[in-house]
């Protein structure tokens, strides 16, 4: 799985963060980053999840 986050239209709220911290993080920006690729099955779960809850849906996964 790769995870990519469209970090223009990112509104800083870190349910990503909160969601899935081995893969998504707050950058030094306030925006939100992927910092680790999914590498279990936990995290593909994980970021599913926050890429389902991010309310501005700009976290996208190609599983």
């Amino acid at each position: 799985m790769n995870v990519k986050i469209d970090r223009d239209g990112c509104v800083s709220c870190g349910l990503c963060e909160m969601t899935c911290p081995a893969v998504f993080r707050i950058a030094d920006d306030g925006l939100a980053e992927v910092h680790h690729q999914p590498a279990s099955a936990a995290e593909e779960s994980g970021a599913q999840q926050a890429a389902g809850g991010c309310p501005v849906s700009v976290i996208h996964t190609d599983a």
